[in-house]
């Protein structure tokens, strides 16, 4: 296994603890502002501390920034129509094959076939997960859900070819969450209520912890999508579905039946084949 792929694997484990212990705060919006929080100190430090980004990659690291902010307002919605276990994965699902499609017809990105299976076993192995209990019925949220993944897939193309451009992958990142942050505290401020800042101090270290943990997994991101095929990294990236079952079944006893377990492995074993090849 190759360092830049165990440190995505390794950024997948830990994006799903902080979302573990952001769905144990129970409101979302308390969660998103203090992580916003969280993205402001990790973003200024690194900013004084790296080189900035080059020119060329501004607008994607803009665009990106919006993206991240309308994908937490799609997710929230889809979260107020469905079950946060069945949109999940299946959100996270649509990423890799998205990012793939496009990176291989429009980007020209080339990649062996065994890692091209492997992508399609994480997937079929995500939806497994997602469609577990049937297909959604009408209201569930599953139109939000789409929506919500092609953004996810959106902003990591924005990264993936920002951050080539950038000549500072850690630099990128600082930039990227210095301007998302006020986005994302005005934006829990706005859809949080008047009463947000007196729910949010009981949860403070936890939410700002997740937001450093945050930080870390996307500058690792950031910087694999530098080093490897886009379509390798939002793989690798969402093997953090699996992790975030599996801990919600183990410290949050959330129900994981048989054909769970079988799904999560066949995710598993789809991104070991990615990195394999």
């Amino acid at each position: 296994m190759s360092l830049t792929a165990a440190l995505v694997l390794a950024s997948a484990l830990l994006h799903a603890i902080w979302n573990t212990a952001a769905k144990s705060v129970g409101d979302r919006w308390v969660s998103s502002a203090l992580m916003g929080c969280g993205y402001l100190i990790a973003g200024l430090v690194t900013v004084l501390l790296r080189p900035s980004p080059d020119p060329e990659s501004w607008p994607f690291l803009i665009t990106s920034a919006i993206l991240q902010v309308v994908y937490l307002l799609l997710l929230t919605s889809a979260y107020q129509h469905g079950d946060m276990s069945r949109l999940y994965p299946l959100i996270r699902g649509l990423d890799p094959l998205l990012v793939t499609i496009v990176a291989l017809t429009v980007l020209g990105e080339r990649i062996s076939g065994w890692a091209l299976f492997g992508i399609g076993m994480l997937c079929a192995g995500l939806a497994v997960l997602a469609l577990g209990r049937g297909l959604p019925r009408r209201g569930d949220g599953i139109g939000l859900a789409v929506l919500t993944g092609c953004c996810i897939a959106a902003y990591s193309l924005v990264d993936g070819i920002g951050v080539r451009h950038s000549g500072e992958a850690i630099g990128y990142a600082g930039w990227m969450f210095v301007i998302q942050a006020p986005l994302l505290i005005i934006t829990a401020r706005w859809r949080g209520g008047a009463d947000l800042v007196p729910r949010m101090r009981p949860h403070a270290i936890k939410g700002i912890v997740g937001g450093l943990l945050s930080f870390l997994t996307y500058g690792i991101v950031v910087w694999a999508q530098n080093r490897m095929p886009l379509s390798m990294v939002a793989a690798l990236r969402e093997t953090g579905v699996v992790w975030a079952v599996l801990l919600g079944a183990v410290l949050l006893r959330e129900r994981l039946s048989r054909r769970g377990v079988i799904a999560a492995g066949l995710a598993l074993a789809g991104a070991m084949l990615v990195d394999l090849t």
